[in-house]
């Protein structure tokens, strides 16, 4: 009789709950006075094992030698998101006062430069929505809607600046997804172990974000949710 197959505990892929574990083990060493005197097994030994449990996790069942560099890659791409998602408010929100007393031309700028359809879920997290976003308004920046805007106030090292970040974030997230890239045969071993390692820091999250009710920006810190959604991977 063959072994019934061993379901994953979690939806996100394997590299992204690793990830955003161990995101949530750095934000808990970081309030650790508060958890530990809540919680008498909460040991800085304690978070350090699971942090050493994960990193093996990488090596041992995805064939992630560096770990290290993925981290990197992963916050590189993160706080490119940020600096991008920022420039476009502020982008943003020129084109619609500049154009508020037209709005048939501004709704039409607004889609056509992709923040009708894209900028919601960028916003949300979401790398794909912000990537098509900054790709579609860079198609369709044309020298006549590029002055069009310019002549309405908005200077034109800030287009050009968010143009540049279609390429850049392109380019960073294919560095990501090139160190997530193991074809290494996932076994059933290694689903035991992710879904333990997974169950282990859920269930330091969901006990934390409760100390810290009332606190709703160190609350989202320990949220696994939002913090694989802030990987960009859905």
């Amino acid at each position: 009789m063959s072994k019934q197959k061993l379901n994953r505990a979690y939806k996100s892929k394997d590299v992204d709950m690793l990830a955003a574990c161990e995101t949530i083990l750095t934000h808990a060493l970081e309030q650790k006075d508060i958890l530990q005197s809540k919680r008498s097994t909460w040991t800085d030994s304690f978070f350090t094992d699971l942090q050493t449990r994960i990193q093996n996790a990488y090596i041992n069942h995805l064939g992630i030698d560096n770990a290290k560099e993925l981290r990197a890659a992963t916050q590189k791409v993160s706080t490119m998101q940020a600096k991008a998602l920022k420039d476009l408010a502020e982008f943003k929100i020129q084109i619609q006062e500049d154009f508020k007393k037209d709005k048939t031309r501004l709704n039409e700028l607004l889609t056509n430069l992709a923040f009708t359809q894209y900028h919601k879920p960028a916003k949300k997290g979401s790398q794909e929505a912000l990537i098509q976003l900054l790709f579609q308004l860079k198609d369709n920046m044309t020298p006549e809607l590029k002055a069009e805007i310019i002549e309405k106030g908005t200077a034109e090292a800030v287009i050009l600046k968010i143009i540049a970040y279609a390429d850049l974030l392109k380019t960073y997230n294919i560095t990501q997804e090139s160190l997530k890239g193991s074809r290494k045969e996932i076994t059933q071993a290694a689903v035991t172990e992710f879904n333990e390692i997974y169950e282990q820091v859920i269930s330091i999250a969901k006990i934390a974000a409760k100390f810290f009710k009332g606190n709703k920006a160190v609350q989202e810190q320990f949220s696994f949710a939002r913090t694989v959604s802030n990987l960009g991977n859905h």
